[in-house]
């Protein structure tokens, strides 16, 4: 068995250790900022349905926290997060509450075109019954709670290299957590205790500077970046994190040489991880731009396609599935 102590880079969009692995990194800008904040709603209420409205100047999501708080993402363009931020509390609160309510004029092509096609899907017995669920409202906002940040796309054409891994968005107590429950599933908790404790001591080491860090430090986009419309950045951040555990836990079990990514025709669990998780995020991610396109514009024909595809997606059922699972890997 032979390791190679490497480290593990999640050190963000300016990340020095993708500098250090040598890899072309992809980016391009989407001339937003996502607005970020905390927020009190005004009846409290079984709160487990994150919640997302497209407006003209970019979505608009709540996500649940608590019964009584959810964490608002907010993309906007920059001057206008600028004057958002320099608002008080309560006129924040009020900009808040009129973006997820306000009624905005609906084009009678689009209107028409949806209407015939829910009576296509209720000629067809496909038609949703799923009720509406309506946007809840915002009462206050956490003190200092707000900030906002940068959107952008960005990828990392290469994952790992010499000495080098990267992964995703993710806080590095969720990546020891899957560690221990990839080692703990593995090979299970009494029976195996001895066989654990030492495959601890081996990954310690291999993980001597992830854990030289705080183990509540939030670590950000070193191998990839996505807008936040889909909410996908953290989990394909969990599941670079997952996939990379699980690939070790066995080689540690094992015996294999974890570290030999120069010769591509071996079967390094370092190469398994980046080609696993290339195949799943390069697709995802370019389809988050594509929506990130398609509701930028308010050109009509492309404003009745995507209306339709929504439709469609919402009453068949094994499509929608299809997505949500592949949305959770």
């Amino acid at each position: 068995m032979s390791f190679e102590p490497r480290p593990v880079g999640a050190d963000g969009v300016s990340s020095k250790v993708r500098g250090a692995l040598g890899a072309q990194y992809l980016t391009w800008n989407y001339g937003q900022m996502g607005l970020v904040a905390t927020v009190r709603l005004s009846e409290p209420t079984e709160n487990k349905v994150a919640w997302q409205r497209f407006l003209p100047t970019g979505p608009v999501a709540l996500l649940p926290l608590t019964d009584e708080l959810s964490s608002l993402v907010w993309s906007v363009n920059s001057d206008e997060a600028r004057r958002l931020l320099g608002l008080t509390n309560e006129c924040f609160v009020d900009a808040l509450n009129e973006a997820l309510w306000k009624q905005y004029p609906r084009h009678p092509v689009v209107d028409t075109a949806t209407r015939r096609l829910d009576s296509i899907l209720d000629s067809l017995m496909l038609r949703s019954s799923a009720v509406r669920q309506l946007q809840p409202s915002v009462a206050e906002i956490e003190p200092d709670s707000r900030a906002s940040f940068p959107l952008a796309f960005g990828h990392s054409t290469r994952y790992v290299g010499a000495g080098v891994v990267l992964i995703g968005f993710v806080p590095i107590i969720h990546y020891m957590y899957y560690l221990l429950h990839s080692l703990t599933e593995l090979y299970g908790v009494l029976h195996y205790l001895t066989e654990l404790a030492y495959m601890l001591y081996c990954l310690t080491e291999l993980y001597c500077d992830i854990l030289s860090n705080s183990c509540t430090t939030c670590y950000r986009d070193a191998a990839h970046r996505v807008h936040p419309l889909a909410g996908q950045g953290v989990n394909l951040g969990f599941g670079d994190v997952k996939c990379l555990t699980e690939l070790l836990a066995e080689s540690v079990y094992s015996g294999q040489n974890i570290g030999n990514t120069r010769n591509f025709r071996s079967k390094s669990p370092l190469l398994c991880y980046e080609t696993s998780r290339q195949r799943h995020n390069v697709p995802t991610m370019l389809a988050i731009d594509g929506f990130q396109k398609l509701y930028s514009t308010e050109a009509t024909p492309i404003v009745v396609l995507r209306s339709l595809g929504l439709q469609l997606t919402h009453a068949l059922a094994p499509l929608k599935s299809a997505i949500m699972n592949h949305a959770a890997v």
